[in-house]
């Protein structure tokens, strides 16, 4: 299709909307599909009600039960697609047990909590920011060191890689070199001799428990292309842009499939006086949206705090709240910390997760 134009528009979007309208951004496959920009007199999420599964919600998922948590892995599940499961774990002492999951890759996002991952690869040790990623298959255990500590863990069913940067080149974003990898180290100590050692291994969502008369981390030498690894985001470089903002797209990290993983870190805000400055309003035509807050001040939402999750269905308009817009133009930087997982297909919320859902979140945009 061709571009085309009616009635009162800017020539450039996201710069000189006009007084008294709104944008919003229309478009298919996120934001790098055909798209259109819509200029309204009322912002598109402006309703005063709304019922159906395509209500945007929110939860509270530091607040969560540990009554609910499973025995093995002390985590639950909160959202499942085709393309990902998101779990929440809390860990408040080392695993007694190695796991290991033959469904999936494991994406740990830290949250809270210092510690290291003992795996197939070595030791690795952990910090709130860290992305930990687990090749599908790997077996390891958490050892707390200073806890309790807090992830959110995606879990996807395709490979997990890094995607193309195009134009940017390969060292946009991080560098591969920031990537840091488990160190090797020796096998017999106190703790592990002597003993027997519990493996569960997930498949097809039931465990399989095996026991060895030997601590099974007892690698001394590995090669390949295949390993755990984890990023900092404070190693996460954002690219940004003085008259135009970007969308989020550009944050991506991760994919796996139809699973998108983007990092929202601290950056320059634009510096055009008539740039827009706070997210576009849109419709996920082809994504569900989750955001994970892990730290700083949302500038897209008030209300919002670390440990928190909202959902964003494809379908239905979502964007800065009023509050954003007007906190927005008085602000130079953003100082958000945020993980964003998309699905290509839809999220199904788990019924665990009603007892921290922030029941009036659907109307967040309507009020004062």
């Amino acid at each position: 299709m061709y571009l085309n134009k009616r009635g009162k528009v800017p020539n450039q979007a996201h710069v000189g909307i006009p007084k008294g309208l709104y944008e919003e951004e229309h478009g298919r496959n996120g934001f790098v599909g055909p798209v259109s920009h819509l200029y309204r007199t009322h912002p598109p999420t402006s309703w005063i009600n709304i019922e159906g599964k395509l209500k945007p919600r929110a939860f509270a998922c530091t607040q969560i039960s540990e009554t609910v948590l499973s025995i093995t892995t002390q985590s639950v599940r909160m959202l499942q697609s085709q393309d990902a499961s998101l779990y929440v774990s809390w860990q408040r002492e080392t695993m007694p047990h190695f796991v290991r999951n033959a469904d999936g890759e494991e994406v740990h996002f830290v949250h809270q909590g210092r510690g290291r991952f003992e795996t197939d690869y070595g030791v690795l040790a952990y910090e709130p920011g860290d992305y930990v990623m687990i090749p599908k298959g790997t077996t390891y255990r958490i050892h707390v060191d200073a806890g309790p500590s807090f992830f959110l863990i995606i879990e996807t069913f395709v490979p997990l890689v890094v995607p193309e940067r195009g134009a940017l080149g390969q060292h946009a974003l991080f560098d591969r070199g920031v990537l840091l990898i488990p160190e090797l180290e020796p096998v017999e100590s106190v703790e592990t001799a002597g003993r027997t050692w519990e493996v569960y291994i997930k498949h097809q969502g039931e465990w399989t428990r095996i026991v060895y008369p030997f601590y099974p981390m007892d690698v001394v030498g590995w090669k390949g292309d295949l390993w755990v690894t984890k990023l900092n985001v404070k190693d996460f470089r954002p690219v940004v842009s003085p008259r135009y903002h970007l969308p989020p797209s550009v944050h991506q990290t991760f994919q796996a499939g139809g699973c998108l993983i983007s990092t929202f870190a601290p950056r320059p805000l634009e510096s055009d006086p008539e740039a827009l400055r706070v997210p576009f309003y849109h419709r996920n035509t082809d994504y569900d949206e989750v955001l994970f807050y892990h730290d700083g001040e949302f500038f897209s939402r008030s209300g919002i705090q670390p440990g928190m999750l909202t959902l964003h269905p494809q379908g239905i308009h979502h964007g800065p709240q009023p509050q954003a817009v007007q906190a927005s133009k008085m602000k130079t930087h953003t100082s958000e910390v945020a993980v964003m997982v998309e699905s290509k297909t839809p999220f199904t919320v788990e019924p665990k997760m009603e007892t921290v859902e922030i029941k009036d979140y659907a109307l967040s945009w309507s009020r004062p």
